[in-house]
């Protein structure tokens, strides 16, 4: 089976379409406070479906505002400025790559997985002492490597469900290496990159499968583990829970309470019913 190189693939990482404008410019400034609020909410104002949707999310229950949010420097100043940009990050990321893989990838699939495990991130970060917005943004761009491999290589990734079918157990990670000599953690961290992503959310997306995950790698790990449908994932999800270590009343009310956040955001983010 002829290989990939991670050469390959970060080349054609620059062939995907750049993140908008200001969504690259809200990450530019992701590791610093001193900034113009007002002149942030102008440039995201200017992008009309970005403030839509991100309005949206403002009122939703996500963030539980006991009023309405009409505008962007509102969303900004009831709210600030980490979760409003971690909303505008969000509907940029998923309006950048245009669903066109084959078959071997359903994209309403793949988003609606990668809200699960951005939900979840956010809702342990405090527990794993994380950052809640930047853990959320990691959880929503942990499996952006699929998406490269998919749209790029379309014809080499459908090999890749076929391999898992014929090894038992066998993980996603482990076909993809397979297949191409490359998986999914190693191109994310190649676009997320090229995307100009802090390098906090660079190493988690590269470290997220790792035994010895620490931090932010940790909690979207661990995140993606509990994002998995019960039925799908039994082992997975008590093997995080008992690395979480948090008592059966938070356990309760963190599985209750992010299935119903992620079904609020899959409606808003893609259009879509969680399942």
């Amino acid at each position: 089976m002829n290989q990939i190189a991670l050469d390959d693939v970060i080349r054609h990482v620059r062939d995907l379409p750049s993140l908008p404008a200001v969504v690259a410019e809200l990450l530019s400034c992701m590791e610093r406070d001193d900034i113009d609020l007002g002149y942030l909410a102008g440039r995201i104002a200017l992008d009309q479906a970005l403030t839509a949707k991100t309005l949206r999310l403002a009122n939703s229950s996500f963030y539980g505002m006991p009023s309405r949010v009409t505008s962007i420097q509102q969303a900004m100043s009831v709210l600030g400025l980490h979760s409003v940009r971690t909303m505008v990050t969000a509907c940029g990321v998923i309006g950048a790559v245009p669903p066109a893989a084959g078959p071997a990838l359903d994209f309403g699939q793949f988003w609606r997985h990668a809200i699960a495990t951005a939900v979840w991130a956010r809702a342990l970060a405090r527990q794993l002492r994380q950052s809640p917005d930047t853990a959320f943004t990691a959880g929503l761009l942990h499996n952006l490597g699929t998406l490269v491999l998919a749209t790029r290589f379309p014809a080499e990734y459908a090999a890749v469900p076929q391999w898992r079918a014929a090894h038992v157990d066998a993980s996603v990670a482990e076909a993809e290496l397979a297949v191409f000599g490359v998986d999914h953690a190693q191109a994310g961290g190649a676009l997320a990159a090229h995307w100009k992503f802090p390098a906090t959310i660079q190493d988690a997306i590269c470290h997220q499968h790792r035994a010895n995950a620490s931090g932010l790698a940790l909690a979207v790990g661990l995140a993606h583990q509990l994002a998995v449908p019960a039925a799908d994932g039994d082992a997975r999800r008590e093997q995080a829970w008992t690395t979480l270590a948090v008592d059966d009343a938070q356990r309760q009310q963190l599985s209750e309470s992010c299935p119903r956040l992620v079904s609020d955001m899959c409606q808003i983010l893609v259009n879509q019913e969680s399942p």
